[in-house]
């Protein structure tokens, strides 16, 4: 299967994160990735928890690596990757950086997943997943499936879209973008690397609300409001 290679060039681009999700605050410190390995061999010596919070360096290539402010963000699910949390173009054995031409199609997109852990879970109903919304700006060639690939594109079923990825990843592709398969207005992208993009600064902080049986509303922290989420 091919696919074209087309310039994504957003002035902003939308992701939504657990609020919880911790900094890596190396990434933010040292701007210079080359210093990353050594200084954190060393602090974990005596720091654990260190390791554990910088996670697998060695899945990104030095070269791709990035620091400096927000480079937390971008670095994280590059290095912090299991197959528990595979997505739609990534199985768990390399991680992806999912981001949104518009914030209503992040929020359509992370509802989705967070309805189908709280039916696991039988959730409560009541305000649950604070939510932090990264706005960035991304200029790079990614594989394009906005016409014609819908086999890739299965509502619930990854496992053609994550072969596919793991295909063009390894002839080189710096990521994917494709048709948000929860909002028909919304296109999103899959970078297979952190520097694909640049670094993004927080915008929002939201919570969603659980209703029983779905995401029903969401509420905006910055001023309190609350806006109603349709189905």
């Amino acid at each position: 299967m091919t696919a074209p290679q087309s310039r994504v060039a957003w002035e902003k681009y939308h992701r939504l994160i657990n609020s919880a999700y911790p900094p890596i605050d190396l990434f933010e410190d040292i701007a210079d990735p080359a210093d990353w390995l050594l200084l954190g061999s060393a602090e974990s010596k005596t720091n654990p928890r260190l390791a554990a919070t910088i996670g697998n360096l060695d899945l990104v290539p030095e070269e791709r690596r990035v620091g400096g402010p927000g480079a937390s963000y971008v670095m994280a699910p590059f290095v912090h990757v299991t197959p528990d949390h595979a997505g739609r173009f990534h199985d768990g054995s390399f991680g992806a950086f999912y981001a949104a031409d518009r914030f209503e199609t992040a929020l359509f997109e992370t509802v989705h997943h967070t309805q189908i852990f709280c039916r696991a879970t039988r959730e409560e109903p009541g305000w649950i997943a604070d939510k932090r919304e990264l706005v960035g700006r991304i200029d790079a060639i990614l594989t394009d499936l906005r016409t014609g690939f819908e086999e890739l594109l299965l509502p619930d079923d990854y496992g053609a879209s994550q072969a596919f990825a793991r295909a063009e990843r390894a002839r080189g592709s710096d990521g994917i973008i494709y048709p948000s398969v929860r909002d028909p207005d919304g296109t999103c992208f899959a970078a297979f690397y952190p520097d694909v993009m640049d670094p993004p600064v927080q915008g929002r902080h939201i919570g969603y609300h659980w209703n029983g049986s779905r995401i029903d509303m969401f509420r905006d922290y910055s001023d309190g409001a609350v806006y109603a989420i349709t189905p």
